[in-house]
């Protein structure tokens, strides 16, 4: 499942992202979710931490959870900031994520059957 992220969104707006995402994982039976905030300007804390915790609730729902598109000034001022997305995989862009999300998919697959 991919979310794109087009505009800046209010704190509201980023709980329903959050709730809807983590529902649509088991309506969709999702294996992973991208999550594209390449428009953003800004990332502040509030959705720092709302984006952690679309990770953790979608990784206890079964599935992964990879942040792409971060712009580098956005990551400048997270860093100045002393915000940090942790736990949470990102990539550099669209086409990185869905790589590192197939690359997870695989290694779950062969662990799975290796069992």
């Amino acid at each position: 499942m991919i979310a794109s992220v087009q505009a800046a969104l209010r704190d509201a707006d980023l709980v329903k992202l959050r709730d809807q995402l983590t529902e649509q994982v088991g309506t969709y039976r999702s294996r992973g979710v991208i999550v594209d905030v390449t428009a953003l300007d800004v990332l502040d804390s509030f959705a720092c931490r709302t984006l952690g915790e679309v990770a953790s609730m979608v990784k206890l729902r079964g599935a992964e959870t990879v942040i792409v598109g971060i712009q580098p000034e956005v990551a400048f001022s997270m860093v100045q900031l002393g915000l940090r997305l942790h736990g949470v995989a990102t990539a550099l862009d669209l086409e990185e994520g869905l790589e590192y999300m197939n690359r997870r998919m695989k290694r779950i697959d062969r662990a799975s059957y290796s069992k």
